[in-house]
Parts: C-alpha cells; sequence; structure tokens
C-alpha cells in the first residue's frame, strides 16, 4: 500500500511529462524549451517588476492574490482565517501544504509541483508533513538575489513583459524601468474597463476625476470624456503600449445613434442609474470610439469575455473583487461578437484583435469568427486567444487548439500567456509547451502528420515565440 510519509519525489514530472512518444519529445526539447518566454497579457506589478522586490516568505510570493488557490482551500473546508485572514504566512503557507495533495486531477496539482521544481528545485511533493520545512528552505532561498522579482524572470527566461494598466496610471515605473534595464522589456497595456463602468453612478463619477487629473484636464462632458481618453491612448503609446485588453461578459451591439451617449454620460454624472440596455449601448459607443483608436495605432486589441464575475454578493462585501468568487457566465456572443467586429471592418477600422472566450461551448464559435474578419493583410490578423482562466489547464488548452486548428490554423497562433498575478506562473508557458507538442506528436504517431521535425519544429518555434513577437511588434 502507497505510504504517503514517504513522501515520494515529483518524479512524474520528469523530461518526459505529458510528452506521450519519442517525436513529442523531440518537438519540446529541441525546439519549444530552449526559446525565450514572451509574456503579452498579465496582471503582474510593475512596481515589483522596477524596485526588484524581495519577498519575505513564499506565501507572499505564492499565495497571496493567487484566487485559484483559495478556492481549492475554501473548498477543502479550511477557514477564511487561513486564506485571506490574519493567520500568520507560516500557518497559511501549512495550510496550503495540507490542500495540495487533494487537488489531484486540478491544474493546481501540476502548476504547483512545477513550480517547486522549476524556481525552487525542490522535488518533493508538497504535503501536511513536509509545509514547514519547505516553507523553511524556500524562506532562505527569497533571501537570494536570483530570487528577487527580475531574478525569477531571468529564471525563466522571460524576455517581454507587457503588464495590464488603468489609463488613469502614469506609468512611471515602466519609464524608470525602461532607463535602467535593456535586457527585459516592460510594456503597459491599455485597459480602460473602468472608463465605461457607469453601473454605479458614485464610483463612475470618482473613477473620473482620478481619470480627469491624470490627463491634467477636466471631464464635464462625453466629448471630454473620449478626448481625455485618446490622450492617455497617445501617453501609452509613447510609454511603448501595443495593445488595449478589456473584460467584458460579452461585446453589445447596437446601431450608432439608437440612445445619445452625451446625454447618458449627464445622467450617470447627475447621479442617475441606467437601465441595463442604456448601460450596454454607453459601453458598445465607447468602445467603438477607442478601437478606432487602437486601428490608427496599428495597436492590437484583446477582448476577454464570458465571466461571470462577483456572484457571492456576501464575499463581494466581505473581500472584495478578485477572490476567488467568479465562474464561467453562459452569455449569448456569437451575434453581437460579429456585429461588433463588422462594425468596425465596413470602414476598415478593425485593427489585430484576440477575441477569449471562458465558456468552452463557445470554442467553436470564437475559433470560426475569426475566420470572418482576416483580410489577407495580416497574417493572423484575427486571433482565438489561448485557453483563459477556467480553461488554461490541459483538458482546456487542448480544446482550444483542436477548436483553432479545425476551423482556423493553427500555424498562425500566437500562443501562451499568463493573465497571471504571480511571479511563479511562468511555468505555464512550459505546460502549454509541452500539451502543444504532444498534440502534434500523437498526430505524428497516428499517421495524421508527416514525421517532419524541421518544418513541424519550426511550427512550434512559431507558436511560442515568433508569431506573437511579430504580431505586436515586440
Amino acid at each position: 500500500m502507497y505510504n504517503r510519509l514517504r513522501n515520494p519525489s515529483t518524479s512524474f514530472i520528469n523530461d518526459g511529462f505529458l510528452l506521450q512518444n519519442d517525436f513529442a519529445r523531440t518537438l519540446y526539447h529541441n525546439f519549444a524549451k530552449p526559446i525565450s518566454i514572451i509574456d503579452y497579457h498579465n496582471h503582474l506589478s510593475p512596481i515589483e517588476i522596477c524596485e526588484n522586490h524581495r519577498y519575505a516568505n513564499c506565501t507572499e510570493l505564492w499565495l497571496k492574490g493567487d484566487h485559484y488557490k483559495w478556492r481549492a482551500m475554501r473548498t477543502l473546508g479550511i477557514d477564511e482565517h487561513f486564506i485571506t485572514g490574519s493567520a500568520t504566512d507560516r500557518e497559511k503557507f501549512t495550510k496550503w501544504g495540507q490542500t495540495v495533495p487533494y487537488t489531484v486531477r486540478n491544474p493546481l496539482y501540476h502548476w504547483t509541483h512545477l513550480e517547486l521544481q522549476r524556481y525552487f528545485d525542490i522535488s518533493q511533493l508538497l504535503d501536511t508533513n513536509n509545509a514547514e520545512h519547505i516553507y523553511n528552505v524556500t524562506q532562505e532561498q527569497l533571501q537570494q538575489p536570483s530570487f528577487y522579482t527580475q531574478g525569477l524572470l531571468k529564471t525563466m527566461n522571460v524576455k517581454v513583459i507587457a503588464t495590464t494598466d488603468d489609463p488613469a496610471d502614469d506609468l512611471k515605473y515602466h519609464i524608470r524601468f525602461q532607463k535602467e534595464n535593456d535586457t527585459l522589456r516592460l510594456l503597459p497595456s491599455f485597459r480602460p474597463d473602468k472608463a465605461y463602468a457607469v453601473e454605479n453612478p458614485k464610483e463612475y463619477r470618482h473613477y473620473l476625476t482620478v481619470l480627469a487629473d491624470s490627463a491634467k484636464q477636466e471631464i464635464h462632458t462625453y466629448d471630454d470624456l473620449i478626448l481625455v481618453l485618446r490622450q492617455r491612448i497617445a501617453f501609452f503609446n509613447e510609454v511603448g503600449c501595443k495593445s488595449a485588453d478589456h473584460g467584458l461578459a460579452r461585446l453589445h451591439h447596437f446601431k450608432l445613434g439608437d440612445y445619445d451617449a452625451k446625454t447618458l454620460f449627464k445622467n450617470v454624472l447627475n447621479g442617475k442609474l441606467l437601465t441595463p440596455e442604456e448601460t450596454a449601448y454607453f459601453k458598445f459607443e465607447t468602445l467603438i470610439h477607442l478601437c478606432k483608436c487602437y486601428h490608427e495605432l496599428g495597436w492590437v486589441q484583446q477582448f476577454h469575455l464570458g465571466a461571470l464575475r462577483n456572484t457571492n454578493k456576501r464575499m463581494l462585501s466581505k473581500l472584495g473583487a478578485d477572490t476567488g468568487f467568479d465562474s464561467i457566465g453562459d452569455f449569448q456572443q456569437a451575434m453581437p461578437l460579429a456585429n461588433f467586429l463588422n462594425l468596425l471592418d465596413s470602414t476598415d477600422q478593425l485593427t489585430k484583435t484576440v477575441i477569449y472566450n471562458l465558456n468552452p461551448s463557445d470554442n467553436e464559435v470564437f475559433a470560426s469568427m475569426i475566420g470572418n474578419f482576416n483580410d489577407g493583410n495580416i497574417k493572423g490578423k484575427m486571433q482565438f486567444g489561448s485557453a483563459w482562466w477556467f480553461l488554461d489547464q490541459k483538458d482546456g488548452m487542448e480544446k482550444q487548439l483542436n477548436s483553432l486548428s479545425n476551423l482556423g490554423l493553427l500555424s498562425c497562433f500566437i500562443g501562451m500567456l499568463t493573465d497571471s498575478r504571480s511571479f511563479l506562473s511562468f511555468p505555464r508557458h512550459e505546460y502549454f509547451r509541452r500539451i502543444l507538442c504532444n498534440l502534434l506528436g500523437k498526430d505524428v504517431e497516428t499517421g495524421q502528420l508527416p514525421a517532419d521535425e524541421e518544418w513541424l519544429g519550426k511550427i512550434v518555434t512559431d507558436i511560442c515565440y515568433n508569431n506573437v513577437k511579430d504580431y505586436f511588434g515586440f
């Protein structure tokens, strides 16, 4: 009988991990593994990168802000005191160690042990028996400069980081870092979600004051808002920004003029709560203005669609947003998405676009949608984005890759991103690369693809690095 107290090593994460035949292993080790990482969308802190932050312990680095882990701990029945509460960092890590053995077949089990191996060279399976020892060992390692933020990125061979930044951000850490560092590129991305979040007039009016201050321009009318957003886009562009990102349940589509955006804006300033239809229209028209600006500059626009956020109102009031109480939503996507993209394309103002779905039932919808708006001017202009959030695990990645392969061109895909707030998340690129190489390797083994190492190796290299480098212009 298996004895858990023996605590076997993570020998299952070896050179052949997730690679089920020799050709898959060749593709991964000869082509995917050696190349650098471009992480074109994440939520990492530019302050921590610029100031080369040193972490006090592994709880601060690994557990703080990671709602994937928090959800697992809650499911196991661990009290919130040990998750986001006032327990010590050591106690929180010990509870995470207690949780890990019970995450089998959840991606957290693979990610956890990949991260322990790749950063800390720890090959034991984390559990309640060794959690305190691992906490002590990692705490010692974290005092070394190679474990500060810049060292962690260097360890993972990261070359480009594109953070997610509000239009009101002064980007001072990006600017400073760009002057001081010539080996890692730290670039901003434009995330204007708050600029059209009119659901709560009081919060929105407060945000407008922050946005106005950032531009040194007053915002009294809708025209003022659009002018300020254009100014902030120009500023972001000067600092090297190459993309905008948007987190939405779905895109909306109306005829321009169905509502008067100027009147809606005035009503919000006066404290009036808009109807759901009016709110949707305001987002729609504002996004159209923004998307035309992106097209002028040749930016990439990214749309993360399908999240049902903040469903647990009791915990939202207690802990705030982004604490692990979101889920997959079942919103209608196809028709409004097609109409929104078509409106921009009708005036040839549709820029390079990446669409991400959170509901796996939309895989084929999104994979087929991109083909409607490729016009032959840019390779892979329209992208079906990498499996995201609840889908960025083995099964979800394989389904996304298969849908894209069946309905588009996998060879033009721009590959993986972390979408993470953790500096220990970069083994997810390895995870993706192994899954990609295994899919191709299995096709070779079953006679569905030729055993052409040079050509398939080029396809792998393109997906993991070259395509995204060219697409964003990094």
